[in-house]
């Protein structure tokens, strides 16, 4: 049989997950997809860890822990969260030695409620950094305009970051600017450029969603035959102006003393609709140099029958922007798709974290009236996790 997935890494594209739970770490599941299907790097976020959290059982031991010694809620969250995050740092550890450190990464997101004080997203980040202690991460940086001059401040004090909530191509051009800006601070700071990585999380699935349901309302046949389009238009186009940038006389300077390019990560690929393939925002988002974060349905769905058919992405310039002119003249106002867009991505963030803190107060109340004490199990899970660094 193809061995689908290693066609679509030989094109260009890194294979991460977007999931990351207790049990797939202690089961062995991740290194599995590591060693099985080509996955290269792991994307976490709030929604994640809140799902994973609410299977308590995996969780049962550490909770005692913490419980017992009166930590506090958000602190409790941070030490179950980087607890997770550092065993996987160490499980991709041979993706990120293999790949001289462009791959093997494993991404924690500051707390999103900091999402417009930069300030402060700049403290969690290096805390974050301070807690994982592994070479192979990446801190999550909302790209809203007071995340910008936070991320070029923690490149700048040699912290890897994945920028996150990406929707519009201004805004991109703005991520890559602060990108650019931050390698430079780091290297008048003294760090070493090759040891600091970047990757830009341009979301895709949730452009067709909002957009689609504008042209449901306008109605007319021309806005309907343009359903399905945004999304991947808009991510083309975000690849045209990163081929500008990184290859740019500004870019090369930071190559030369070896920097590596931040890279455009494809994030929100899973569909939405289930009337479009469920691999087409993996098929329509080949290019070199890119990373596709999937759910693990989408890396399985895609081995088994997803098309590698080379560059998508490069030939598709003039197309993409006939789509944006075509979304313009049925009246959809993509400026305003993408204003909503980022608010509401912060807002179901914020969320999912109110809802993890709320989990875990819970489990740490029932932990310290007894009933959450450590199983056979959960005990087991500690001990192969050892040299993760404990709790």
């Amino acid at each position: 049989m193809t061995d689908k997935l290693n066609e679509l890494t030989a094109a260009g594209v890194a294979v991460w997950l977007d999931d990351l739970s207790r049990v797939r770490l202690s089961s062995g599941g991740l290194d599995q997809l590591r060693r099985e299907k080509h996955v290269a790097g792991v994307t976490t976020n709030p929604t994640i860890f809140a799902k994973a959290l609410s299977d308590a059982d995996e969780y049962n031991w550490q909770l005692h822990d913490l419980a017992t010694r009166g930590v506090e809620v958000e602190e409790s969250v941070r030490m179950l969260t980087t607890y997770d995050v550092r065993w996987a740092c160490d499980v991709m550890r041979p993706s990120y030695d293999g790949s001289d450190g462009v791959d093997g990464r494993v991404s924690i997101e500051v707390d999103p409620r900091l999402a417009h004080e930069s300030d402060r997203t700049v403290a969690e980040a290096k805390a974050l950094w301070w807690l994982v202690d592994r070479p192979n991460l990446y801190i999550k940086i909302p790209a809203t305009e007071a995340g910008l001059p936070a991320i070029t401040a923690t490149l700048a004090e040699g912290i890897s970051v994945n920028v996150t909530l990406i929707f519009g191509l201004d805004r991109y051009s703005a991520v890559m600017e602060a990108f650019l800006a931050g390698l430079e601070q780091a290297k008048a700071n003294g760090h070493d450029l090759s040891k600091i990585g970047s990757v830009a999380s341009f979301f895709v699935s949730r452009v067709d969603s909002e957009v689609d349901k504008r042209l449901e309302k306008v109605g007319s046949d021309q806005a309907k035959a343009l359903k399905g389009k945004a999304a991947i238009a808009n991510a083309q186009l975000a690849y045209e102006r990163y081929t500008e940038v990184f290859s740019s006389d500004r870019w090369k300077a930071l190559a030369a003393v070896g920097a590596h390019p931040q890279r455009p990560l494809w994030a929100s690929t899973s569909t939405k609709n289930p009337d479009y393939r469920d691999v087409i925002y993996v098929e329509e988002l080949i290019a070199p140099g890119t990373v596709n974060t999937m759910p693990e349905a989408v890396i399985h769905a895609y081995a088994d029958h997803g098309e590698t058919r080379g560059d998508t992405i490069t030939g598709a310039y003039d197309a993409a922007r006939k789509v944006f002119a075509d979304l313009e003249s049925v009246g959809v106002d993509m400026d305003d798709v993408i204003v909503t867009l980022e608010r509401e991505g912060v807002e179901k963030f914020e969320a999912s974290w109110q809802e993890l803190l709320d989990g875990v107060r819970k489990s740490l109340e029932a932990a310290a009236k007894g009933k959450g004490a450590p199983n056979k199990a959960a005990k087991g899970n500690a001990k192969a996790a050892e040299k993760a660094g404990g709790a």
